[in-house]
């Protein structure tokens, strides 16, 4: 079994979980937590939400759950290489698109502006409030009861306001804290796996062409690079060994260059970590070379004609079923109903926000459609 570093989250010395569990023979807290995501309703729902394209535009585009599963790979094969634990880092990328509305993007946009006079809504949040409460399948308690290590990880992103809300995981956000190696790990193994397999997306889609991102400097590099090992391959091969390679590089330079960043500031424990600045990190060059594929991603495919005609449907999807629903509670189904009554507009927003894109396509036609039952 491999060691880990001092700075490392140890299993045996967690935070705990906010109900008291005996421990078990066989497993980690870390690799419970980890079970736990796998089995739960919010992870199987994942494999129906839209990562860009939504699912019924086509069978082989990712969805929040392969993109999850990319991101658990990417993530453990550098906490391997930087002796972090592995299990963690897995967990934290599993349960780190939870919360994610249908429709991607759009739909958060959209159920944000219908819950603004109410606190707001975001996805990051709430995969923290479906590990938290949202699960039901434990009889002592509601959520996945998961260690205080992951439910931080999860939680990438916090204004001051809520994290006064969240108790002892909220801290680092008031005291301007950085969680442990892990989270940090599963952030930037999360922009690795969506930056690269959008283009791998968009190129199948043929909303983005290889004219295109030939532009693109690190896209040119590793495209080259595939030509003279392979100077015959074509079209869906060529793209395949371009991005393994893009994918690769990435994974090494954030390797050497976080494991810089841990020699360079010899942090000797977790507490050491989250004091000190960001240590999980791309190296200035590719950093530079990522934010040019982002930029490019951004105005050729994520703003692309007809992306934006799905987004606009989804955002009007999104925002009729709150709004029907907000008028009258009625017409949630009863599990709901009940919650409505302390907290309507949240219970809501938990519905909606749960739904898979073709459940909120069925639901819509439900409520707005004379003809559906």
């Amino acid at each position: 079994m491999l060691e880990l570093a001092p700075y490392a989250a140890h299993a045996a010395s967690t935070r705990g979980r906010q109900h008291q569990e005996a421990s078990l023979k066989g497993r980690s807290e870390y690799q419970r937590d980890r079970d736990r995501i796998i089995h739960s309703t919010g992870f199987r729902r994942l494999e129906y939400k839209t990562q860009v394209f939504v699912n019924h535009e086509g069978d082989l585009f990712r969805t929040r759950l392969t993109h999850s599963l990319e991101v658990a790979q990417i993530g453990r094969s550098v906490a391997r290489q930087l002796h972090l634990d592995e299990d963690l880092t897995e967990a934290i990328a599993l349960a780190h698109d939870l919360g994610h509305t249908p429709f991607g993007h759009a739909g958060q946009d959209a159920l944000n502006a219908c819950m603004k006079p109410y606190g707001g809504f975001e996805h990051n949040l709430q995969s923290l409030r479906v590990v938290d409460h949202l699960e039901q399948r434990y009889g002592g308690f509601d959520g996945l009861n998961l260690t205080f290590e992951t439910r931080e990880g999860i939680l990438k992103h916090c204004s001051r306001r809520n994290a006064l809300l969240l108790g002892d995981v909220g801290e680092r956000f008031l005291k301007r804290q950085r969680p442990g190696l892990e989270a940090q790990l599963a952030n930037l193994a999360d922009e690795i796996a969506y930056n690269n397999h959008d283009v791998d997306d968009g190129l199948r889609s043929g909303l983005i062409t290889l004219e295109q991102l030939a532009d693109i400097g690190i896209f040119k590099r590793h495209m080259q690079a595939a030509l003279r090992e392979f100077p015959k391959i074509t079209g869906r091969r060529l793209v395949h060994e371009t991005v393994r390679r893009m994918i690769s590089t990435l994974v090494n330079d954030l390797t050497r260059q976080s494991a810089a960043n841990i020699r360079g500031h010899a942090p000797a424990s977790v507490d050491d970590v989250r004091q000190a600045p960001p240590l999980i990190g791309f190296s200035a060059r590719i950093l530079r070379e990522q934010q040019v594929l982002k930029q490019f991603l951004h105005v050729r495919l994520y703003q692309h004609y007809r992306v934006a005609r799905m987004s606009s449907k989804a955002r009007r999807i999104v925002s009729e079923l709150f709004n029907a629903l907000i008028a009258e509670p009625k017409l949630l189904p009863p599990e709901f109903q009940s919650r409505a009554e302390s907290d309507r507009p949240r219970a809501i927003a938990d519905y909606v926000a749960g739904m898979t894109d073709r459940y909120a396509m069925l639901e819509h036609r439900r409520l707005f459609a004379v003809e559906a039952i």
